[in-house]
């Protein structure tokens, strides 16, 4: 349990640092994807719907590491596509975490006993392995059988190795509480070190759009699971308030800026969930950005958004500002009973605008553009 109090401790006081300077808006977590490709093609998924000469794209190791000194946040969540696919991702984890950053590489495993030479146990590194549920649940979600059977192997050669796993789940409707606290049970009881859990995002990409939970579903479903768990010694890698969140005991506005994304694209606006644009630096992104045109309550695409990636550093946050408050949540737990805290009124949000097919045809018109001297050469030869 010291690497979570440690990193606890140095989040907390890198917040208290931004506020004593006067910032109010700071990224606390960098969400980095060096490439899309994946190597499954999940269901709920809306991230690697791209053509195929953006999917060969990827970020070197020198513009990960830029990212990662632009931006400053104290964690990295190394995403994806499948980050395991890149051929330089240990040297990416790697210069990362010599630079004292918390690094999180999110995987589904499949390539992860194959890799696990090229990485080192590190208080600054853990494997997040992407698990929605037990073996059923799971297959299911991915679109595959016999990837839970992978991923669990993984997740013990690693844990063999001296290596940190948490495990990344994802809820969606239709998730049965009971499966979802015996899945907790069952992976505490493996050795992992803390769980990670979300409800979907609606990706307007997925494949299925049928199981994306709205915001009352969300609450319901975690005020279900979370009510089973008492006593149970269920380790989040999350805050208490965003728990808390998450059972509909607080009114939270999304802080997009807290999780910044860098990929192929640039920095993307507004979130990891949704990208409406892209900036050519962190700077810009933070300076230019109209912020108040997202979130839930501004922009039909966020109404049912309750995602850690925009709510988690809004909890983050409200903790450091009021520690006994965020205190008195770890003590107790996320109320499962009792009213909930009012909701964020939909009535002025602005429509969903489709920008989907612009930014493919700007990246693919700019990968013609950077691929022309080379075919050019090759024509010459």
């Amino acid at each position: 349990m010291a690497v979570p109090l440690i990193q606890a401790a140095m989040v907390g006081a890198y917040v208290v640092g931004q506020h004593l300077r006067g910032n109010r808006r700071f990224p606390l977590v960098l969400m980095l994807e060096p490439l899309f490709r994946c190597n499954l093609a999940c269901a709920g998924c809306g991230k690697i719907d791209y053509p195929e000469p953006i999917l060969r794209r990827r970020l070197s190791v020198a513009e990960c590491l830029d990212a990662v000194e632009e931006c400053g946040a104290p964690v990295v969540s190394i995403a994806g596509g499948e980050p395991l696919l890149h051929p330089e991702i240990d040297r990416i984890v790697a210069g990362i975490t010599a630079r004292r950053k918390f690094v999180y590489l999110c995987t589904n495993a499949l390539l992860l006993e194959k890799r696990l030479d090229r990485f080192k146990p590190s208080p600054f590194f853990t494997w997040s392995v992407h698990l929605d549920g037990g073996r059923e649940e799971h297959d299911r979600a991915v679109c595959q059988d016999g990837v839970f059977d992978r991923a669990v192997a993984a997740i013990r050669a690693a844990k063999a190795r001296g290596f940190r796993v948490n495990i990344n789940c994802t809820l969606f409707d239709g998730a049965e509480p009971a499966k979802v606290a015996a899945f907790f049970d069952e992976a505490m009881a493996a050795g992992i070190d803390a769980i990670t859990v979300s409800p979907g995002y609606a990706y307007e990409r997925a494949p299925d759009q049928e199981h994306f939970l709205n915001r009352r579903k969300t609450k319901e479903l975690f005020r279900a699971v979370f009510s089973r768990g008492r006593g149970k010694g269920w380790r989040f890698a999350q805050s208490p308030l965003f728990l808390d969140f998450l059972a509909g005991n607080q009114t939270y506005h999304c802080s997009p800026w807290g999780n910044p994304t860098r990929n192929v694209f640039g920095w993307q606006r507004p979130c990891y969930l949704l990208g409406e644009s892209y900036a050519p630096s962190f700077r810009a992104l933070m300076e230019e950005t109209d912020w108040d045109a997202y979130g839930t309550g501004h922009y039909e695409k966020c109404a049912n958004c309750m995602v850690h990636s925009g709510y988690e550093p809004t909890a983050v946050d409200e903790a450091v500002r009021h520690p006994l408050k965020a205190m008195a949540a770890a003590l107790r737990g996320p109320r499962t009973d009792g009213p909930m805290a009012p909701e964020i009124p939909l009535d002025r949000q602005r429509p969903a605008q489709e920008v989907f097919s612009r930014h493919v045809a700007d990246a693919l018109h700019r990968i013609e553009a950077e691929d022309a001297p080379r075919k050019r050469a090759g024509s010459r030869v």
